[in-house]
């Protein structure tokens, strides 16, 4: 090759940009015993729960603390026991956490609680423990409590609760929690225009209803509530939630009975029900959800959905197009466990709640 001609791809060789390496998993705390949510400290530490009904407190590199002191008693059975945790919009001032539990009640009963803390300046108890929150009915179940939280830009809290499997028919009726997401404000009070304070029979804090096993709730930046939630053997679905609407379980469903056979009608669809944004047939298992707010990942991924996947242990990713339809969709980190929440830190990173590994790892672009 002659020097004239060399001489330019060398050059061009040299300006071109490096190939951008894909976004990698890096721990950050291990250690942990079924850890099942995740919250930012202002310090840059974590808080998170273990199922079994610890919370602690960890650096990111370093140990988990002892048990916080003052949390109350939880009923760890199945999949109950300590679940969702969140900081108060005002946590830097106030020291306020809200966290939902299996709360214990009598005969083996249990359901889905609430509760409104200050934690420590030490980090190491919860003063002023009170219930702001508890499921009605109790029952006995050790299935689908739901139990994630969700604070609006108003102020007023978001709970999704499971249907408690043994409860499915009651999530289409509005005289008990069952399947629904109540609305409430940050001192348990029913907020005056919430959609069923005037409805005779119905409980005032309900804010929509006909939800299976709801393990992801979140606000995204616009003020529009996101759910996702669990279907029987398939039909997992993300939602977009209204106030008063009825989102159809057992009614309609795309999945059917664990071993085969339809529930109820078989039916997917019916007028007065509404339908799902993003549907997942064969199941994932969702947990976890966040919509990534910020570019630290380019682009491609910022306004996308991301929710852990239990069952086949990915991240799974999902970008809507401006008619909130799936126009793009890829599983991510396909052997990286068992993930119970997803959460965008301080840092504008991806953070997962490894289960099944007792770990928090962060995706590293």
């Amino acid at each position: 090759m002659s020097k004239h001609l060399l001489f330019p791809l060398v050059a061009a060789l040299a300006a071109a940009p490096a190939a951008q390496a894909a976004p990698e998993l890096e721990t950050v705390v291990d250690g942990l015993k079924t850890p099942w949510a995740l919250a930012f400290l202002p310090d840059g530490q974590f808080l998170v729960t273990e199922r079994d009904g610890a919370m602690r407190t960890a650096r990111p590199g370093g140990k988990p603390s002892a048990p916080i002191q003052g949390v109350p008693a939880v009923d760890a059975v199945g999949q109950g026991g300590l679940l969702d945790v969140q900081l108060d919009s005002d946590f830097a001032r106030n020291r306020t956490i809200y966290f939902c539990y299996a709360e214990p009640g009598a005969d083996k009963t249990n359901g889905t609680a609430l509760a409104r803390a200050r934690l420590s300046e030490d980090l190491k108890r919860l003063t002023d423990v009170k219930v702001i929150f508890s499921q009605k009915p109790k029952m006995e179940s050790w299935l689908h409590f739901g139990c994630r939280i969700a604070e609006a830009p108003d102020g007023k809290l978001f709970l999704s609760m499971g249907e408690r499997y043994k409860g499915m028919q009651s999530a289409q009726t509005l005289d008990n929690h069952l399947g629904k997401i109540v609305r409430i404000g940050k001192d348990g009070s029913v907020p005056a225009d919430n959609p069923f304070v005037k409805t005779p029979g119905a409980l005032p804090e309900i804010w929509s209803y006909g939800h299976r096993n709801s393990q992801g709730l979140i606000v995204d930046a616009q003020g529009r509530l996101w759910e996702h939630e669990h279907g029987p053997q398939g039909g997992d679905e993300l939602n977009l939630i209204s106030p008063k609407l009825n989102y159809g379980w057992p009614v309609i469903t795309y999945g059917e009975n664990y071993g085969g056979g339809k529930i109820g009608d078989g039916i997917a669809a019916k007028a007065g029900m509404e339908q799902p944004v993003v549907k997942w047939v064969p199941s994932i298992a969702p947990a976890g959800l966040v919509r990534l707010k910020s570019a630290k990942y380019g682009a491609g991924w910022q306004n996308s959905f991301f929710i852990g996947s239990l069952k086949f242990g990915h991240l799974e990713r999902v970008k809507l197009d401006g008619d909130n339809r799936p126009a793009e969709q890829e599983k991510l980190f396909p052997d990286a466990g068992r993930m119970r929440d997803v959460r965008e830190g301080p840092d504008g990173l991806l953070y997962l709640v490894l289960e099944s590994a007792g770990k928090v790892v962060r995706v590293k672009p």
